[in-house]
């Protein structure tokens, strides 16, 4: 399995990553509208929406961040082993809590489908892969 192949692959994914975390910590819950402009949401308590909104703009950094950081391993998947699988592990687990919606058919919609596939899929593939590299 080639170390260069799993390098591109992980700064193809920390790229889009770093897009969808921007996207979301610049424009908060309303988002930046990278993914496209529809309104989806009434703001019925101004106060309670700031601070809500700041709390996903947190969230948004935070994933951005994990972007950053798959861009970064890349330079050296398997000196990164363990980072990388906390990494790999936590979107696992985050695809995992789209099952806790109080309507699981949303889970298999077009717009969730392939970041579902992704999370469940994607993730455990990326920790075999680097669980057979080794430094050259």
């Amino acid at each position: 399995m080639s170390l260069t192949a799993f390098r591109v692959v992980l700064v193809i994914a920390g790229a889009f990553v770093v897009f969808l975390g921007l996207n979301v910590a610049l424009g908060g819950m309303p988002t930046m509208k990278w993914l496209g402009e529809r309104d989806f949401f009434a703001i019925t308590d101004e106060a309670q929406y700031r601070l809500i909104d700041n709390h996903i703009r947190f969230f948004g950094g935070l994933f951005a961040a994990t972007g950053l950081f798959l861009i970064l391993a890349a330079s050296d998947p398997v000196g990164y082993r363990q980072g990388l699988l906390l990494v790999f592990a936590a979107i696992f687990a985050g695809g995992l809590a789209r099952f806790s919606a109080p309507d699981v058919s949303v889970v298999f919609e077009a717009e969730i489908i392939n970041s579902l596939a992704a999370e469940l899929v994607l993730m455990p593939v990326l920790a075999f892969w680097l669980s057979r590299l080794r430094r050259r």
